[in-house]
């Protein structure tokens, strides 16, 4: 369902609208039909038109590529540490800092769209 959240987002902002709250302006649900997973818009309480499958589906892969983005930003952000031990890191050699925090990056590379 993750994956729709991003596309309606993505839908919403293409079209004017900058926040979606989940919980009142647009709801989502996801049936099991067979034991797979089938999410879909339940509720939408937006002031622009509701998007259709096809409409949706032009957002698949930027959706894919900003969850994957986050995923990597998560896993930078854990490497990289306290930033308190990254200031003293810092205060200490900062040039050693520099090339940590160049490595993190390096292993964990964002996706371009």
């Amino acid at each position: 369902m993750t994956q729709l959240n991003k596309k309606i987002k993505l839908y919403a902002k293409a079209n004017g609208v900058a926040n979606i709250n989940f919980t009142s302006d647009v709801k989502l649900q996801d049936d099991m039909i067979d034991g797979v997973s089938s999410p879909y818009i339940k509720e939408w309480n937006l002031d622009i038109p509701q998007p259709t499958t096809e409409q949706l589906a032009t957002y698949e892969s930027s959706a894919q590529t900003e969850e994957n983005n986050n995923a990597i930003r998560a896993t930078r952000k854990s490497a990289y540490g306290n930033i308190g031990d990254q200031l003293d890191e810092i205060f200490k050699d900062i040039d050693a800092w520099k090339t940590r925090i160049q490595s993190i990056k390096d292993a964990n590379p964002k996706e371009t769209e």
